[in-house]
């Protein structure tokens, strides 16, 4: 496995010690030469992976001290309330941007473990972990943790906002292959090295993901009137009355 591989493995190890409460809130963890030995990996692999758990909120790096597990965050409530209009707008502005720039910096190790992505797309079952560790992948490929983290608190908001998790419940369901061929050409443009036709392929994905809220909104819309106006059909009905 290519260094770049390899870390994602660890930070899923180490996660799951995490949730299991082998590594409680609060608790340090080993120190860099033992995970190293432990996961029989380099010492920059256990940098990488730590990096991404941090990222993640999972731990945090104390300079002199070590590594701690943090306080897993159930929810997020956002002082504003976020719609899944909002969010994917902004999923399309900085995750567009992050393309164009991975196109330019992406690594050999990371286009390969891209390309495996959209190939686990294609078995449903593994199609959403895939999707996000695709995006995952590019952010990363920036080189700028900056734009990791943004990208990956995006993520979260997607995981955890309730009305953002229903919205998208209705329409990620639905277009595997449409998203399948999403996915693909921005893979295509990005192992081009075409910063431009990164950033137009992804804009284009997330623009159809977004017609696609509006139309599942407006499907529930129009299903609400039904629904009401029914409720008053039979209120004011006679038909019931004996003639």
């Amino acid at each position: 496995m290519k260094t770049r591989r390899l870390f994602w493995g660890i930070v899923e190890k180490l996660e799951a010690l995490i949730d299991q409460g082998i590594y409680p809130e609060g608790s340090r963890l080993p120190a860099e030469r033992e995970l190293a030995e432990t996961y029989n990996v380099s010492r920059p692999t256990i940098r990488e992976a730590i990096i991404a758990l941090e990222v993640r909120e999972r731990v945090e790096v104390k300079t002199g001290s070590g590594v701690y597990v943090l306080r897993q965050k159930k929810s997020v409530n956002p002082a504003q309330p976020i719609s899944a209009f909002e969010l994917t707008q902004a999923r399309a502005l900085i995750e567009g941007e992050a393309a164009a720039l991975a196109a330019a910096t992406i690594s050999d190790e990371e286009l390969d473990a891209l390309k495996q992505t959209l190939e686990a797309m294609q078995t449903p079952s593994k199609a959403d972990e895939a999707d996000q560790r695709f995006h995952q992948i590019i952010s990363q490929a920036t080189r700028n943790n900056a734009i990791l983290i943004s990208v990956e608190n995006l993520w979260n908001l997607r995981r955890t906002v309730p009305q953002v998790i229903a919205a998208y419940s209705d329409v990620c369901s639905q277009g595997d292959e449409q998203r399948l061929r999403e996915h693909t050409l921005i893979y295509d443009a990005i192992a081009n090295k075409d910063s431009a036709g990164a950033r137009r392929a992804m804009h284009q994905h997330f623009n159809r993901l977004i017609n696609a809220l509006f139309d599942a909104s407006e499907a529930k819309a129009l299903e609400e009137i039904k629904r009401k106006t029914d409720e008053t059909r039979g209120l004011y009905s006679i038909t019931h009355l004996r003639q």
